[in-house]
């Protein structure tokens, strides 16, 4: 695994960084052996320190997480913890989704992602693009979109529904809750899914 540590303001010294290693080769060992990349980025935020963990474990699923300390190595370890709590719940799904992926590659779609500048001021045109990259649009079942989401600890989740093929969309609601946006389908895509 291709591990990056950095500091925004912070120095990462050699033992943080073999700190930060051997957690997440236990965290990993533990749970999902072949992670293909970790990013771990220390930051100031007032008188703490947040630790921001990304995690790329297969195609397509990203494990992220963070936490706020007074001490590097104690907002690493919480965001560590976090890491493996999320890891620990969907262990099963997160072993069966691999084992399908090798067996059945999925080639999904391919979509742009952008990033765009916060609304303009009165009389610009529009808001302009801050960056743009290409991004696959995921073939997943709502609980395996919802589990993506989670695991990534993302506000929102576009993908193509395995069941019936068109776009859906699940989002974290402000009560807590999952919120699923799936389109009516006409009769004659229900009857092509055996859906009537």
């Amino acid at each position: 695994m291709q591990l990056t540590v950095t500091g925004k303001q912070i120095d990462t010294g050699a033992v943080l960084r073999q700190h930060v290693q051997a957690s997440l080769g236990t965290i990993l060992g533990k749970y999902f052996k072949t992670a293909i990349e970790a990013h771990v980025v220390f930051s100031k935020e007032a008188h703490l320190t947040r630790a921001e963990v990304s995690i790329h474990i297969g195609r397509g699923i990203v494990v992220n997480a963070s936490a706020l300390a007074a001490e590097t190595q104690p907002a690493f370890d919480g965001a560590a913890e976090r890491i493996a709590k999320q890891m620990r719940r969907y262990k099963r799904r997160l072993r069966d989704h691999h084992v399908r992926v090798r067996e059945v590659f999925e080639v999904g779609e391919r979509t742009r992602d952008y990033v765009l500048a916060p609304l303009p001021e009165e009389g610009d045109e529009g808001p302009a693009v801050v960056a743009e990259m290409n991004t696959d649009l995921p073939n997943l079942t709502v609980g395996e979109a919802v589990m993506r989401m989670d695991l990534a600890n993302a506000p929102v989740l576009l993908f193509r529904n395995r069941s019936h093929g068109e776009l859906n969309i699940v989002y974290r609601r402000q009560d807590g809750n999952i919120g699923w946006i799936d389109p009516e389908l006409d009769p004659a895509q229900r009857m092509r899914h055996g859906e009537v």
